[in-house]
């Protein structure tokens, strides 16, 4: 789709707003609750309070008694003693409409003759915590005035059982591991504002490095923390903990792991939950790994008695994964549930077919990357995959509504897959559409303009994230939106005081909109340079080779001189600076203490989006041959490189605007995992065609197909590819009813020539089938096609 808007988002988002309503003033408020408050239900009121101070300035006094008459009052407390306290004050509530479910509450209105009162009663500890979040959400918190709109009233429950994120502690990710404690309890309290009851941390010892310079705390006394602060705010805890060691046949090594986790566990207040991933890391067999988990578990409920163990089949081979569901249908007493994540092989409703309905099944949802992931920007622009890479600020509200709702019948709930705050959109919409599944998205992202980043501009906010989502839907040189989002944003940088500048969230997506607008800028003056190029070559036969190179050489020469948009590109290094400072976004290795590929994208801003470096090779190519024929050959081949000739066919698999004959199957919008269709992947090899950045890929053993159409049945044709990396995995091609092209062959990285079977083109048609060797563990990664030619002989 491009991105091309009748109105501009923030407009749309003004038109669709509800009508406001007259303003209940609660500057001065008074917060009253029942007497002998405790518990989670403390840390809700304290976390009312104190949210309301921070965005408004206005302190509200906390007491058990009730002020002098006129002074707005806000009750918080369990139902059952918010109806007493309130009765005795001569206020009458209406009952609630059906039975009080867990987690759930009521908010409302009402007066005792003199006094304004707003009222919350939650159904359970946790609904308090969940009501006085939604309350936050709905006040308009400004400067020195908190207003309430007067006719407003909930009664709510949540309709997903589990709503998590997992937040770890360690090097890998690219923000978390900067974290001060208040900044963890800061985070949590976030979460819980939009209806989380979960969240998931990770052991000292991952796939990662034992340290980080950022670490303000050795990593198990900074997982204690956090899980005391979960504990207090009644969320459960859960541990992401990989079985990591070689051999867990060998009894010394199960030992020595049930020492160490035990040390871990013994240390953490409170847990609920440990699941055990079946790879990513980790490879045991499913056998061996069911025994090691058997001991864990009983070594678990030694420190967390009613703690649970649950385990996933990521990454397990075919042959582990028919193991696997042989062990689990004996239905192991040691193991409560399953969780269906990244690099599973089947889909999450045939995972939730294939296990007994005994054990209940948790989604894993990876929210965090963009590509080389499971639910990767569908068709995304080679130009922001390249520079964006897998973890840049990536606000995904539409996609991910999408994907929330893609197998939710299968699963209790979720825990989000996340390795930094960049996604901190995704979770608060996953966190919003578990307490309610049928919630309008645009409503989610209002309420978080609103609340995070103020009623000012709030609503405006909200606009340039679902604008920041279009930004990377199409091609990037015909998004004109992408330059229209920049201009919201500048709007709303201009309009900002300073709170709301040295706000991380604000910083964040300015830091976006001012990325993709520089990406776009950049790809345009290199395309325009590299056209200039090619279009010098092609006249090499009239101009001579040697004059024609040295003005292409100049075109490119120039273009790199004269650089795009260096305005914007220092804006950027001045927000990747205010975002390591505000949030320790580390955007750059050597600036920031960042990981390659972790989100260290101002490194990248500036890699090469065009043929500009291949051509080059080419050029300097063919100055080194020996004649001017063969110099003349050598440039007409490159810039006629992707010419199939007459009754010819060429696809760039991996370019949707160059793929018509890719069968695309049912698409993201069916299959956002991509289980079926085969989806934009990318290699990021440079200096090479940039037809070979990227290409088709399927999953597992899913084929690849393409079909052409008006063929000359008398003809005889012969097939050119170029396959990707392949992961080590070879891939056989069919034509037409089966018949081979080729057997399995791993050729990554360079054209590849075959004739097709006669057999196969006789109808005047040709379907071509890529099958991808079988049984693949890890990533699950099958066919991989860059280029296709379907020549037709002379």
């Amino acid at each position: 789709m491009n991105a091309k808007w009748s109105l501009p988002i923030c407009l749309l988002f003004a038109l669709a707003a509800p009508a406001a309503a007259a303003d209940l003033d609660l500057t001065r408020a008074v917060v009253v609750t029942p007497p002998g408050l405790s518990g989670p239900a403390t840390k809700a009121v304290q976390m009312l309070v104190e949210e309301v101070e921070t965005r408004s300035m206005a302190r509200w006094d906390r007491t058990e008694t009730w002020p002098a008459a006129g002074t707005p009052v806000v009750v918080v407390g369990p139902a059952d003693e918010v109806y007493k306290l309130l009765d005795k004050r001569g206020v009458r509530l209406p009952k609630p409409s059906a039975q009080p479910k867990p987690e759930g509450y009521r908010i409302g209105i009402a007066t005792d003759g003199t006094t304004p009162v707003v009222w919350v009663a939650g159904n359970d500890p946790r609904g308090v915590l969940f009501g006085a979040g939604r309350l936050l959400r709905e006040l308009s918190l400004g400067r020195l005035k908190v207003t309430f709109a007067d006719s407003f009233k909930a009664e709510s429950a949540p309709t997903t059982a589990l709503r998590g994120h997992q937040i770890g502690y360690r090097p890998k990710t690219n923000s978390y591991d900067g974290w001060t404690v208040s900044m963890w309890e800061q985070y949590i309290r976030d979460l819980a504002v939009f209806g989380c009851n979960a969240v998931e941390l990770i052991p000292p010892r991952s796939d990662d490095a034992p340290d980080s310079p950022l670490f303000p705390l050795p990593p198990l006394l900074m997982m204690t923390e956090v899980s005391r602060i979960a504990g207090e705010y009644g969320l459960d805890v859960w541990i992401w903990y990989p079985a990591m060691d070689r051999d867990y046949a060998d009894p010394k090594t199960v030992e020595s792991a049930l020492k160490e986790w035990g040390a871990v566990l013994q240390a953490l207040p409170r847990v609920d939950v440990v699941f055990v991933p079946g790879g990513d890391p980790g490879h045991t067999r499913p056998k061996v790994l069911f025994d090691l988990l058997e001991r864990q578990t009983a070594n678990l409920k030694k420190y967390h008695p009613k703690a649970t163990m649950w385990m996933s089949p990521q990454s397990f081979i075919g042959p582990w994964m028919d193991e696997f569901y042989e062990l689990i249908r004996r239905e192991p007493s040691w193991l409560t549930g399953v969780v269906h994540g990244p690099q599973t092989r089947v889909s999450l409703p045939k995972l939730r077919a294939a296990v007994p309905k005994t054990f209940p099944i948790r989604d894993y949802p990876d929210i965090t990357h963009s590509r080389q992931c499971q639910y990767p920007v569908p068709d995304w622009d080679v130009a922001f995959a390249l520079t964006q890479g897998r973890e840049g600020c990536n606000p995904r509200p539409v996609q991910t509504a999408r994907t929330f709702r893609y197998g939710r019948a299968s699963t209790v709930g979720f825990i989000t897959y996340s390795e930094g705050c960049h996604d901190d959109v995704n979770k608060m919409v996953w966190s919003a559409l578990g307490w309610d599944e049928k919630a309008d998205v645009k409503d989610v992202l209002r309420q978080y303009g609103r609340y995070f980043v103020g009623p000012a501009l709030g609503d405006r906010f909200a606009g340039g994230l679902l604008a920041l989502e279009k930004n990377w839907d199409g091609p990037v040189l015909s998004n004109a939106g992408i330059d229209e989002t920049l201009k919201l944003f500048q709007e709303l940088e201009r309009d900002a005081g300073p709170r709301e500048k040295l706000n991380w969230r604000f910083q964040q997506a300015l830091y976006r909109a001012y990325y993709d607008a520089f990406v776009r800028a950049r790809l345009k003056h290199e395309t325009e340079a590299l056209d200039a190029a090619v279009a010098k070559l092609r006249g090499a036969k009239t101009t001579g080779a040697a004059k024609t190179i040295a003005d292409a050489e100049a075109l490119l020469d120039r273009a790199v001189k004269e650089r795009a948009a260096p305005e914007l590109r220092a804006r950027l290094n001045e927000l990747a600076e205010a975002l390591f400072q505000s949030i320790r976004a580390q955007l750059s290795i050597l600036k920031h203490h960042g990981m390659p590929g972790r989100g260290n994208n101002l490194d990248t801003a500036d890699v090469p989006l065009t043929d500009a470096a291949w051509l080059r090779a080419e050029m300097t190519a063919a100055k080194e041959l020996p004649d001017e024929a063969a110099r003349l050959v050598r440039l007409n081949a490159a810039v006629n490189r992707t010419d199939p000739g007459p009754g010819g066919f060429y696809d760039d698999f991996g370019d949707p605007k160059r793929q018509p004959h890719l069968v695309r199957g049912p698409g993201w919008e069916k299959d956002p995992g991509f289980d079926e269709s085969p989806q934009c992947a990318f290699s990021m090899r440079i200096g090479v065609p940039r037809a070979w950045w990227h290409y088709a890929e399927t999953h597992y053993e899913t084929h690849l197909r393409a079909k052409y159409d008006g063929l000359d049945p008398s003809a005889t044709y012969r097939v050119r590819v170029v396959y990707g990396g392949q992961e080590g995995r070879k891939v056989r091609l069919t034509a037409g009813d089966g018949h081979e092209v080729h057997a399995l062959l791993g050729k990554p990285f360079e054209p590849v020539e075959f004739d097709v079977p006669a057999a196969a083109t006789a109808g005047g048609t040709l379907t071509l089938t890529w099958t991808p060797e079988p049984g693949a563990g890890g990533p699950g990664r099958g066919c991989q096609v860059c280029e296709v030619w379907v020549l037709k002989r002379p």
